[in-house]
Order: structure tokens, then C-alpha cells, then sequence
């Protein structure tokens, strides 16, 4: 069996740099998450990686809660891994999804902003690819170059 990630480890849960914080994206982010990334959907669309499925598309807040509620269940069942990305320790301003890949430790890994701090867009790809490669047990990673 191929594996995501060993029972073993302990998964960060939380990466801080002078510009933002991750933490595990859940059902607390609904309202800021959703504006986020509804104010940024032909951003989103525009970045490296993206798209991916059919999402980023218009969705009510009620159904962006069922997403988020998702990603939390995969991150306590160690599927996959989400992060939102705050400012000032409160607003959204991105995510990052961090997805099996194939191969042993292996991730995919996307990323967004919304469009106020495009600026930002490299700047999360460097620290979570950074962080990715000294704090996790990944083999390999893929994600979209900036």
C-alpha cells in the first residue's frame, strides 16, 4: 500500500512567517474563506495549478461550509491536508491543499491567494515548499512553479 504519510508523524499545524499563518482550514473560516476566494475567482483561475476541477466556482456560503467541513475530515483522517492562509491571524487571504500523490510521500500541492494579495502569490509557494521539504516526511512534491 502506498503511503500518504506515516501514523507516526505528527503534522504541523501551523507554518508563521512576517506575512501570514497557516492553520488548518474548518468550518470557523466559512464566512472569510468564502469571501476570499468569491472576490478572487478569475484569479484563482489565472494561478499555476489551477484549474482543478470545476472549483473555483460560485457556490453559496451553506455549500462552501460542506467543503470545508470535508477538508477538515480529511485532514483528522489524514487524507489530505488544507491550510487556510491568514493575515493578522484572522482574515483569509488563501489556501493551500496538501493532496496525495502518486508514489510513497509523495503530495501535490496548490496554492491560491485571493486577487488583494496577489503579491503574495510566490511568496506562500517559497515558505509552504520550504516548510514542506524540513518539517514533513515527503519524498516528493509537485507543485506548479511561480
Amino acid at each position: 500500500m502506498v503511503a500518504f504519510i506515516p501514523d507516526t508523524f505528527d503534522v504541523p499545524r501551523r507554518l508563521e512567517t512576517d506575512a501570514f499563518v497557516l492553520v488548518p482550514l474548518g468550518p470557523e473560516h466559512n464566512e472569510s474563506d468564502h469571501q476570499a476566494w468569491m472576490s478572487s475567482i478569475a484569479h484563482i483561475w489565472a494561478t499555476p495549478g489551477f484549474p482543478y476541477g470545476e472549483w473555483p466556482t460560485e457556490m453559496t456560503l451553506e455549500a462552501n461550509l460542506r467543503d470545508l467541513e470535508e477538508h477538515a475530515a480529511d485532514f483528522e483522517n489524514r487524507e489530505g491536508f488544507t491550510f487556510t492562509v491568514l493575515e493578522n491571524e484572522v482574515d483569509v487571504i488563501g489556501c493551500v491543499y496538501i493532496y496525495p500523490a502518486d508514489g510513497d510521500l509523495a503530495a501535490h500541492v496548490r496554492s491560491w491567494v485571493c486577487a488583494s494579495h496577489a503579491h503574495l502569490d510566490q511568496t506562500l509557494q517559497i515558505a509552504v515548499s520550504e516548510w514542506l521539504r524540513s518539517a514533513w516526511p515527503f519524498v516528493s512534491l509537485t507543485y506548479a512553479a511561480r
